[in-house]
């Protein structure tokens, strides 16, 4: 016996249990109940086999299993993480209709044997990772910002419609934030007056907002003051909701600031020559945020393990001479496909190459603007690993394969591949598919709504 497989059903408040199996399938023992504490961990490793070789396959169940993968492997274990899908199908094989503790710890000792390709070994403890926890981090805040932004759009359109027009929406910027946040409140604008108004507007600019956006902002109060002469808006109490939006949005924008600089850090300790942030367009969040949520690109088997572990691949349903690809898998991290949906929009405005395949999608073959762009994306991420793999930086090429500069690239995209604006406004038409889809909804009756008064009903003659 030169290999012993042990399963841990991982739990994050009961017992672990766990199952030790050898090549053959064979159960040396099931069901050995443990905690996370060093004298329990003593415990199970004297349970198994001196001079053996130890794999140990559990699955992600929360972070439970950052410190018994950390523990096992400094005992010279080789540590494998599984997605739950896989032992979950393995046990519906088995049993289908049981699941338990001991049985999904046996059924992960016998993983190596059914399935030996799928198992990788752990070399980075996922949230252990600090540039993981970071970009995950700032993923989380940036999302509820924009949920603050939001709910910020839905008050400050209770002044009127053309509030929004003024600062814009869901961004809001500093200036935008400094004048919301003291004076929401059209009779404190008034109250304000032009001079002060403007100076605080290119205060909070720097120069860019002057005399005629506090005309702008003047005459808006004053059409919302008319919009609501007839009450039943109380503006003091408006003013304050929108300034506890206005304050989280601050609070949240420092969070955020903070965390790009340690991001940038962890970044340049990770990536010291800069490969993923060669690609075009890339900068150190984008860079950090696809390095942080793939960890080391030389861990995949090959780059379509790679381009599998993004999502960005099709589904596939073959059969016999029948071939059927349909949507997306998504499987993975979707931050990881947000990071790179943002990077392969921002790249094809600099690699020719890019953007001539996303001209062919876009015009040649109708693809809807974001198909084409994961389509980039897949593309982009095989890219970068190619080039961390080979240890080389991202080279920008014409479509002949000449190597050119990132401004001879965007000068290219600009010139041959831009997208003409009446046909990006044609595309967003409704397709007939779409018109047809509305027919049938218009065809749908509703219910009728009641009647005030109820029929009034002849009474039946006697026959």
């Amino acid at each position: 016996m030169d290999e012993v497989r042990l399963g841990i059903d991982v739990a994050c408040r009961a017992v672990h249990q766990a199952s030790l199996a050898d090549e053959t399938g064979r159960f040396l023992w099931q069901g050995w109940k443990f905690r996370t504490t060093t004298g329990d961990l003593e415990t199970l490793w004297t349970k198994i086999p001196d001079g053996v070789r130890v794999v140990v396959v559990m699955e992600p169940t929360r972070n439970a299993w950052v410190p018994l993968a950390a523990w096992l492997s400094a005992k010279g274990a080789d540590v494998s993480v599984v997605p739950p899908e896989q032992s979950a199908d393995l046990r519906d094989y088995y049993n289908k209709h049981t699941k338990t503790d001991r049985l999904d710890s046996k059924m992960l000792a016998c993983m190596p044997m059914h399935h030996p390709e799928g198992l990788r070994i752990v070399d980075n403890l996922g949230p252990a990772e600090p540039l993981k926890r970071a970009v995950r981090h700032r993923s989380s805040i940036q999302q509820r910002r924009v949920g603050c932004a939001m709910r910020l759009d839905a008050l400050v359109e209770l002044l009127g419609p053309r509030w929004l027009g003024l600062f814009g929406t869901v961004s809001y910027g500093k200036t935008a934030v400094a004048v919301l946040e003291r004076y929401a409140n059209p009779h404190a604008v008034r109250k304000l007056g032009r001079s002060r108004l403007a100076k605080l507007l290119i205060r909070a600019s720097r120069g860019h907002w002057r005399e005629d956006k506090a005309d702008e902002i003047l005459a808006v109060a004053a059409e919302t003051l008319e919009l609501w002469a007839g009450g039943g808006l109380d503006f003091d109490e408006l003013a304050e909701d929108i300034a506890i939006e206005i304050r989280l949005i601050k609070l949240l924008d420092t969070e955020i600031a903070a965390l790009d600089e340690r991001i940038a850090a962890l970044y340049q300790t990770a990536d010291p020559d800069g490969i993923i942030a060669s690609a075009p367009g890339l900068g150190v969040t984008l860079a950090a945020g696809i390095l942080g949520r793939t960890g080391d690109l030389n861990r995949f088997h090959s780059l379509a393990g790679i381009r599998a572990f993004t999502g960005l691949v099709p589904k596939i349903d073959q059969s016999g001479i029948a071939e059927h690809k349909s949507g997306l898998t998504k499987h993975g991290d979707p931050g990881l496909r947000r990071t790179l949906f943002l990077a392969a929009d921002h790249a094809r405005k600099i690699d020719p190459t890019l953007a001539a395949r996303y001209q062919r999608l876009y015009i040649d073959q109708g693809k809807h603007h974001n198909s084409a762009i994961c389509t980039l994306a897949a593309i982009l991420i095989t890219r970068i690993a190619a080039c961390w793999r080979s240890g080389q930086p991202y080279q920008i090429r014409d479509t002949n394969g000449q190597p050119i500069t990132a401004d001879q690239g965007r000068a290219i995209c600009a010139e041959r591949y831009q997208i003409d604006p009446t046909k990006r406004a044609a595309r967003r038409n409704p397709t007939n598919t779409q018109k047809l889809k509305r027919a049938g909804r218009d065809k749908k009756e509703s219910q009728s709504a009641p009647v005030i008064d109820p029929p009034q009903h002849q009474p039946t003659k006697a026959a």
